[in-house]
């Protein structure tokens, strides 16, 4: 299988915004001009209907790369952390940024991130505690990105309507696991013409997902929608039966 980090830029800052419930959206800027906590905030508001920008999520969960190039050396260095409440999740963010790392913790926010506090967000924020398998890579690649609702729309409904739902299934998180995850994640990005949701559910700890989705064995990709559901069981280095279980073909 061949991949696009190529098409990558070497030095450029990603940041990664997670919900409670374990949604994620992302963004990679190459320019590294800004933050973004405020574009993903935004975004997240419009794809989940929320009442307004759920800048509290921003102290305990987001996850921060950066490629960068020292000045006295001239090597390209990487850092990367990420808070307390989403370091579980490293084999996701090494994929969506073509990375291969083991992330930093980041000092937890004494007083933002109490769960007691974050529970007051509840009632008004529903959306943020279901899990809809979501990862949205926010687009901040102009010089002078703005958020567009018309486009952030058309990505809801297209959400709604027109979008895979994958579910991987794991046994533990190893290298091996890693890799099938970027691997998939990369063939994913390149050759699907709608938006797409994977889940990744490690079968030691959550028996009762592969039950309802009857697997027995490890790795197993399910393409749970659309309809019908479809599965590969085993090899998934297969980069064109994986196109054909999904209907898609690869782009040129």
């Amino acid at each position: 299988m061949t991949t696009d980090k190529l098409s990558r830029p070497q030095l450029f800052k990603g940041i990664a915004l997670f919900t409670p419930g374990g949604d994620l959206i992302y963004c990679i800027d190459p320019n590294k001009q800004g933050r973004w906590h405020l574009h993903l905030c935004t975004a997240l508001q419009e794809i989940l209907d929320l009442p307004e920008p759920p800048h509290f999520l921003v102290p305990c969960y987001t996850a921060t790369i950066d490629h960068w190039l020292d000045p006295h050396s001239r090597q390209v260095r990487t850092f990367a952390e990420a808070y307390p409440a989403v370091i579980r999740h490293q084999a996701v963010l090494n994929a969506i940024f073509g990375t291969d790392l083991v992330w930093q913790t980041a000092p937890w926010q004494e007083g933002l991130c109490d769960r007691m506090v974050l529970s007051t967000y509840r009632s008004s924020f529903p959306q943020l505690w279901e899990d809809r398998d979501l990862i949205v890579n926010l687009d901040v690649s102009q010089s002078t990105p703005k958020y567009r609702p018309p486009v952030i729309a058309a990505r809801k409904v297209q959400l709604k309507n027109q979008c895979y739902v994958l579910r991987l299934f794991v046994a533990g998180h190893s290298a091996n696991t890693e890799r099938i995850l970027q691997n998939l994640h990369e063939l994913l990005e390149r050759s699907l013409g709608y938006p797409y949701t994977m889940k990744v559910v490690d079968v030691l700890t959550n028996p009762e997902q592969a039950e309802i989705d009857q697997v027995t064995a490890t790795p197993t990709l399910v393409k749970v929608w659309p309809h019908p559901i479809r599965r590969i069981v085993g090899n998934l280095d297969n980069a064109e039966k994986i196109l054909q279980m999904l209907g898609a073909t690869e782009k040129i």
